[in-house]
């Protein structure tokens, strides 16, 4: 077998999900960017990379998802997709991008297979964004889901708590789930919900279900990677769990950095020409 068959048997794709969850095998799915933290995730093996709306947060300082544009979107997604070679690339589907209009929807799909190189698309929504899905898919770009509390409904919801902890919410939550499914989606998202239902859904459904606080119960598991890094220090909520605290150290880093420079120690007598 040549080299170039063997990496092309490690790329990750949508029915090599599909095949992790038939086998019981968890998906590792990170949030990325730009092109070096992208490049790291890939390296280390990360099954899944999400160009997610979070950059309106992360990268550009807003408050919420909503502001950031399909034009940026793709500007984030090429930057990562030139730095991947293993992971599948999914991108959102930006706020304003999409909603109650299909046409759009597959516009906007589109513009980022085609501008980005990216692998998929995905949105927020159940039964009101079938029609968008299956017209997305038309044109063969696989979609991911999400379901739960979606940052981009911020404004009808009015705040971040859990979702779907009440019987109603809960049974249309498990209903749109399988719409999601049936419609096409290759995976589905659900984001802050109770545990035992997301493990019912996942149960339930034969594509992927990648959870954000919904419990250990589910397919695989995202966090953004700026929280999971520590970068950002203000966020804590309960699924988040730190695996370094890059906050202090770039911090203390940089105060280093300019204690040598104000003291004339940087540069030292090897560190010039």
């Amino acid at each position: 077998m040549s080299s170039a068959q063997s990496s092309e048997e490690k790329k990750i794709t949508t029915h090599v999900l599909q095949e992790m969850k038939r086998r019981g095998e968890k998906i590792s799915m990170l949030t990325a960017y730009d092109y070096s933290m992208a490049r790291i995730i890939d390296a280390a093996g990360i099954d899944v990379v999400l160009v997610g709306d979070s950059a309106s947060n992360v990268m550009a300082g807003y408050e919420t998802t909503l502001p950031i544009t399909l034009n940026e979107m793709i500007y984030h997604a090429a930057s990562v997709v030139r730095a991947v070679s293993r992971a599948l690339v999914v991108v959102d589907l930006p706020f304003g991008s999409y909603q109650g209009n299909s046409k759009e929807a597959l516009n906007s799909s589109i513009r980022i297979m085609k501008e980005s190189g990216a692998h998929a698309v995905k949105l927020e929504g159940g039964r009101e964004v079938k029609e968008s899905i299956e017209r997305i898919l038309t044109a063969g770009v696989p979609v991911m889901g999400h379901l739960g509390l979606t940052p981009q409904s911020i404004y009808k919801f009015g705040t971040y708590v859990v979702r779907a902890k009440e019987d109603t919410e809960a049974q249309r939550l498990i209903e749109d789930a399988h719409i999601l499914a049936e419609s096409g989606c290759f995976a589905i998202v659900l984001e802050k919900i109770p545990a035992q239902l997301a493990a019912r859904v996942a149960a339930e459904v034969k594509i992927p279900i990648i959870g954000i606080g919904a419990g250990a119960g589910v397919d695989g598991q995202v966090l953004v990677l700026h929280d999971m890094l520590g970068i950002t220090h203000e966020f804590s909520p309960r699924f988040l769990r730190r695996y370094m605290n890059l906050y202090d150290d770039i911090k203390a880093a940089t105060e280093r950095y300019i204690s040598d420079v104000k003291s004339k120690d940087f540069p030292n007598k090897h560190e010039q020409y």
